[in-house]
């Protein structure tokens, strides 16, 4: 890179950071744009573009058809089941006509306008949501009252709750749907984040203000045995000057170097990271299929944010397991049905899963459908692996066998039976019959999970 080159890309980085700088410093609710943007800092629009799309993915602004782009505050995690009226209005197709600087407020609760305005104002208070059609007295009061408005039916508020929404920055907004509608489309979307709380993600277990252990490139294989010695650990990520992850070095990279050979020259090149919004569960495969004991967890330019070890992943594992449900999946829907019964024979005592297929879990033809049969086969094989032996195993090849259809309102078994089993992987077999005998076959290999 020449020296004019190198100078233009530092600039380009500084205009880059400069803009996420102005950004992060503008009031939670202001409304921006590309053009104002570069306009104001005296910077290419393609500039500004790119840095608000950075902005986005980090949470601090948030782009809503017919609303626009506008400043937010960074959502926690924990708060994940804690709708913003920006998203309300996103999720029901709403257009928003006053209260803009309001959007990022959070609210606690749904009132339907579906009674007499005393008995409705009732159960209105600050941080509510109002959902109701055109009655305007209403759209007034429940804003005076601290509470958000969603109009429903297409309709449009009169200028003066505008102004009104304005002053008090309370969102008012109005939806094509009717008032049914929208409660669906609402209550759909709090069902799937109570699912998606239980899902735990690398960023929930890591402490990213904690300084993780690293090596600096140009530091020596000696420097290396020195931190190890400080630290009791024996593997660490490499960083370049601009903290970025190029490399990872253990202590069977140092093996057998001299004391002064650097870094660079025996540590593990382009090593495996992870994004902190990975889950546990695919950082666990990721690191139990390429036998790695510490994963660092990056950003989107490969700059370290922290590290987690094989341990630290298995633990959050456990501890998810042990969690109380929050929310039925499809998977859970379908299993519902089954319950579990020891079979004693002249062949091994096994466990068998019985239950009906309900029309609910019909195919296009009126029969069970074929994913119905491969889902209620893993889930058998799951919950064998869990009853036997208190553990778990993530999925990693099926070859399924559909002997012939099976009718709706079918008593179904299924009957899972493992070929071979290991610390590490498994193999199983599972049938599924009805009444008129073998109806599915499926062969897995999977990985397993330690014990919980």
């Amino acid at each position: 890179m020449s020296g004019t080159d190198k100078q233009s890309h530092n600039e380009t980085i500084t205009k880059h950071e400069q803009i996420l700088h102005y950004i992060q410093g503008l009031k939670i609710g202001t409304k921006i744009s590309v053009r104002a943007i570069a306009k104001q800092l005296g910077v290419s629009e393609g500039t500004v573009y790119k840095a608000f799309k950075e902005a986005e993915a980090s949470g601090l602004v948030s782009t809503k058809e017919r609303i626009g782009t506008v400043r937010i505050q960074r959502k926690r995690r924990d708060a994940v089941d804690q709708l913003t009226f920006g998203e309300v209005a996103q999720i029901v197709e709403g257009r928003l006509y006053g209260g803009l600087s309001g959007l990022d407020k959070t609210l606690h609760k749904f009132v339907i306008g579906a009674m007499e305005l005393d008995a409705m104002l009732r159960y209105i208070d600050e941080g509510s949501l109002l959902i109701v059609g055109n009655r305007g007295s209403a759209h007034a009061r429940a804003l005076e009252q601290g509470a958000g408005v969603l109009i429903t039916g297409g309709f449009e508020p009169s200028e003066e709750t505008v102004g009104l929404a304005d002053k008090l920055s309370l969102p008012i907004l109005s939806s094509r749907h009717d008032t049914f509608t929208v409660a669906s489309m609402l209550n759909r979307e709090m069902y799937d984040r109570l699912i998606k709380r239980k899902i735990m993600l690398l960023e929930d277990i890591v402490t990213f203000s904690r300084t993780a252990d690293v090596m600096q490139v140009g530091r020596t294989v000696g420097d290396f045995y020195t931190l190890s010695r400080e630290t009791g650990f024996s593997r660490f990520p490499v960083l370049d000057e601009r903290k970025r992850v190029i490399g990872m070095i253990t202590a069977k990279d140092a093996a057998g170097a001299d004391e002064d050979t650097v870094v660079e020259r025996v540590m593990t090149k382009h090593p495996i990271t992870a994004a902190p919004n990975i889950t546990v569960t695919s950082a666990a495969h990721t690191m139990a299929a390429e036998g790695i004991d510490l994963l660092p967890i990056v950003d989107r330019h490969r700059k370290l944010l922290g590290v987690v070890t094989r341990r630290e992943v298995l633990d959050a594992m456990r501890f998810a397991g042990k969690q109380p449900e929050s929310g039925e999946t499809f998977e859970d829907l379908m299993w519902a049905g089954f319950m579990s019964s020891a079979q004693n024979g002249s062949e091994e005592a096994s466990i068998t899963y019985k239950g009906r297929v309900s029309p609910q879990m019909s195919g296009a033809l009126g029969m069970a459908s074929e994913g119905l049969l491969s889902t209620l086969m893993i889930q058998g094989a799951r919950n064998m692996i869990r009853e036997t032996g208190k553990r778990d195993f993530l999925l990693e090849s099926m070859t399924t066998y559909y002997v012939r259809p099976v009718q709706i309102d079918s008593e179904l078994l299924v009957k899972p039976r493992a070929l071979e089993l290991s610390r590490k992987f498994s193999k199983l077999e599972v049938e599924v019959l009805d009444e008129q005998g073998l109806a599915a076959k499926a062969m897995l290999t999977a990985q397993m999970i330690d014990p919980y």
